[in-house]
């Protein structure tokens, strides 16, 4: 990727908008664009915290793994949002794995060059705490979840912010939702069993709030599911 296509990219992302060509000049100059492959890892847990990564193509998990191998997900990231958040102004090792769901291209940002970028740009070290902050008010708001509701209730939620981000909206305002995540992937979002997801699924099918089209694509109405749990 050339320089102009590099600043074009970064230029996308909404901590970079609103950026002067001198100062994205300077992002551009300490990044690396990297292509990766289905399955590869972009970094493993306890590995040295180097780099914030920003997606410009493709998906990736970021996940959590205990000393028995039961894994957490922490979150799917896709084109336009940045990872790890923990990146900045830390040091340390990485805390989660990221794992390649499909082929991706990120662009990567040493941290202790982009840290001396930020100093020099309050108004983009605005922007970073902002991104943060709503970082940390989606992961507050998922703990509650987990705290205040019961499994069937999380389940529910966690179609609803699925849908919302990675959904697509049909001409009934239903949210058409691709078949990417299998029932062990839900389980892990919330720490559930995949035979607790399967049942439930098929419950709520059997009750109408979900509906699956011939490839297993979910169908949602997510003023239907929110109407279930208040």
């Amino acid at each position: 990727m050339k320089i102009a296509e590099m600043k074009k990219v970064l230029s996308g992302f909404s901590l970079f908008r609103e950026l002067t060509d001198s100062e994205l000049n300077k992002i551009t100059d300490i990044s690396i664009v990297r292509d990766w492959k289905k399955h590869s890892h972009v970094f493993l847990q306890g590995d040295p915290l180097e780099n914030v990564y920003f997606i410009f193509d493709g998906k990736i998990k970021v996940y959590k793994s205990d000393v028995n191998g039961k894994e957490q997900i922490v979150a799917i990231m896709k084109k336009g949002e940045m990872f790890p958040h923990v990146g900045f102004f830390r040091k340390g090792d990485y805390p989660a794995f990221a794992e390649v769901l499909e082929p991706s291209t990120t662009i990567a940002v040493p941290i202790s060059q982009f840290e001396n970028v930020l100093i020099e740009n309050p108004e983009l070290c605005i922007k970073v705490f902002k991104v943060l902050g709503e970082k940390i008010i989606d992961l507050q708001n998922r703990l509650e979840e987990q705290i205040l509701n019961n499994t069937y209730e999380q389940i529910i939620k966690l179609l609803v912010r699925l849908a919302q981000n990675h959904g697509k909206k049909l001409e009934d305002n239903t949210i058409w939702l691709e078949a990417e995540f299998t029932n062990k992937d839900l389980a892990n979002m919330i720490g559930t069993t995949r035979e607790t997801i399967s049942r439930t699924l098929t419950r709520m099918k059997r009750d109408e709030l979900i509906e699956l089209d011939d490839e297993g694509n979910m169908i949602l109405d997510l003023d239907k599911l929110m109407d279930e749990i208040m």
